[in-house]
């Protein structure tokens, strides 16, 4: 357990395990949640994830071009455990 010490400004620092185990890297942002008795649930926010982020994601890595059916089928044999 990691102890904290609040300054005048109401502000904690948190050590740098904390942040490593919450996989919370400088400049991002934290989320905190406000729970009975007094508890709180600290967490990394993640923003939610774009259409352009995910169509990027592979941009560049391949030269072939897939067609509809081509995507479906490898879909649906991914699905039936098939690949």
């Amino acid at each position: 357990m990691a102890t904290l010490t609040v300054t005048e400004r109401g502000q904690v620092t948190f050590r740098k395990e904390v942040l490593q185990h919450l996989g919370i890297k400088p400049g991002e942002k934290i989320e905190l949640e406000l729970l009975p008795d007094g508890r709180a649930a600290l967490s990394a926010a993640r923003p939610p994830g774009t259409i352009d982020g995910f169509l990027g994601l592979l941009a560049g890595k391949s030269t072939t071009v897939a067609t509809i059916d081509e995507i479906n089928e490898a879909a649906a044999r991914g699905w039936a455990g098939q690949e």
